[in-house]
Order: structure tokens, then sequence, then C-alpha cells
């Protein structure tokens, strides 16, 4: 009670902070908690004209389904193997671009270099799976003729299901490594200039100095980074895989969430579709807590 009361001064005392925080927790309360409540329909056979708590339980069945289901193994395996190739060359390149720029003096020629990077960050999904399917078209594609103009034979990269995975995430490093290494470079401009001085007058060379002085600076930031990263690995946005997915590269490019979509909207099965979900997402939270767990027993840098 007294805790309470305490409480209560502290907020009154600095309601102006407070007042502050209000929008950004009425916003996650009504667009991310509220819609949990309608999570129940995963142990449910919702029909809508029944309700949400008029349906009838049926415990973890969808669940039960889904693992039964023939497609299960193949949507777990092309969900992690995009996930994992995404994050294994997606992840390093802002760190190594942010290391680059930082070493950069020429002005004019660093911010040219930023401002050509981050541009593909700004075209919205629809838009570079347009851009992606006319560069790779069989027909007419830049890509395609440039191969042939250097005496290759082009590949199928929209309908062979063998190069979806690697359209997929070097699209994504076109699009999104020139904005990741914003925080990095925002890290590395808290290095001391006088360590780089000392090293300087120690013969230290530029290599060296990235190396021993640059890099370890940005240890937690990227630890934090690959955190977050790993929570959702499992969290393929589905916008661009259903853009680019096609009949020809479906044993590839089928992952959870596009399963979810067709399920869910396309079939109108509410309930399964909300029990694969969620299995997505508790799968996402066990491996953030468990990276998390690792991190902070290895090193003094974690989320919580």
């Amino acid at each position: 009670m007294k805790g309470n009361k305490s409480l209560g001064k502290r907020i009154w005392q600095n309601w102006e902070l407070y007042l502050f925080m209000l929008p950004a927790l009425l916003y996650f309360f009504i667009f991310h908690y509220g819609p949990m409540y309608g999570i129940q329909i995963a142990f449910k056979n919702f029909v809508p004209s029944k309700g949400i708590t008029g349906s009838d339980w049926v415990g973890f069945d969808h669940f039960e389904r889904f693992f039964n289901s023939y497609f299960f193994w193949d949507l777990l395996w092309n969900t992690f193997s995009i996930s994992f190739y995404e994050l294994a060359i997606g992840f390093p390149l802002p760190i190594i671009l942010a290391l680059a720029f930082n070493e950069v003096r020429n002005g004019p020629f660093k911010k040219s270099v930023q401002t050509v990077t981050y541009a593909p960050h700004f075209i919205s999904v629809v838009v570079m799976a347009g851009m992606i399917i006319t560069f790779l078209s069989p027909s007419s594609g830049m890509i395609v003729r440039a191969i042939e103009f250097l005496g290759f034979q082009p590949a199928q990269f929209l309908t062979d299901p063998a190069w979806f995975k690697t359209v997929y995430v070097f699209s994504g490093v076109w699009q999104s490594t020139g904005w990741g290494t914003i925080i990095y470079l925002a890290a590395l401009s808290g290095v001391d200039p006088q360590l780089h001085e000392a090293a300087i007058v120690d013969g230290a060379s530029r290599i060296k100095r990235v190396l021993h002085i640059n890099l370890p600076t940005i240890i937690p930031t990227i630890t934090i980074m690959l955190i977050l990263n790993m929570g959702n690995i499992l969290g393929l946005g589905f916008e661009k895989i259903l853009l680019l997915q096609n009949s020809l590269n479906m044993e590839a490019s089928d992952v959870i969430s596009t399963y979810v979509y067709r399920a869910g909207l396309v079939n109108a099965q509410y309930s399964f579709s909300t029990a694969v979900g969620l299995f997505n997402s508790v799968v996402n939270v066990i491996l953030l807590v468990t990276v998390n767990r690792i991190a902070k027993r290895t090193s003094e840098n974690s989320l919580w």
C-alpha cells in the first residue's frame, strides 16, 4: 500500500513526463495487446456467426493438424533456411559498410555514396518486387541481358526453385544494407578520437585501428542487433515472398507466413491459421529469450 502511494506520488510529481509516454502506451495497448484477445480462436473452431466467445473449444487440435500436415517440414525448412541465409549475408554487410563509411574523409563523396545506398530503403515492397521481376525477366530483363552479353547462360531466376532464396536475400541486401548502417555509424561516432591519435603515434595502420578500436566499440550494438534479428528469425515478411512467388518456385518460396495468409484469408480457415501464426510467434519468443540468455552469459550485453 505504501509502495502504491509512493508510486502515485512519483507519477503526480512527474506527470509531464508520463503524459509524453501516454500516446505510446495507448498505441501498444490498442494495436498490439488489444488484438491478442483474438488469439483464443487458435484453440476453438471459430464460427463467425457464433463469435469468438460462442465458438466451441477444441484444445490443441489445430496445432496437431499443422504438425502432422504434409507441408510442415517443408514450410519449416524454407522459413529457417531463408532466415538464416538472410542473417548470414545481410547482418554483417551493414557493419562492414559502416566501418568503411567511417574511414572515408571526402565529405561530398561520402554523402553521395550514403545517399545512393540509403535510397532503396524508401522503395515500397510492391515496387521493389516489380523491379526484381522486370530486371530478371527471361525475355527482356536487364540483368539477364548483361549475363548474356558477358557470354554466360542466364539462369531462370524466378522460375527455378534453386534460385529463389538467393534472389530474395540479395534483393533484401540491396534494399536494406545502406539503411542498416545508420545505427552502426551512430555507435562509431562515440569512439574517442584520442584513442586513434595514440594508436597513430604508436604506428598502428588504419586496418589495425579499425579492428582494435572501432570494431570493439560497436560490439555491444552488434550484439543487441543480433539478438533482435534472432528474435524475428521466423518473422519473414510475407509481402515480398508472396509477390515473387509463382507455381514454379513454390517448392522453395512457400514459408509459414505465406501459408498463414493462404489458410486464413484465402481459404477462411481462421482458427487453423491463427494456430500456425501463434506457433510462429512462440518459436520467435523462445529464440529471442535463448539468444539473449546466451549473450548475457558470454558478455555484458543483453536486452534485459
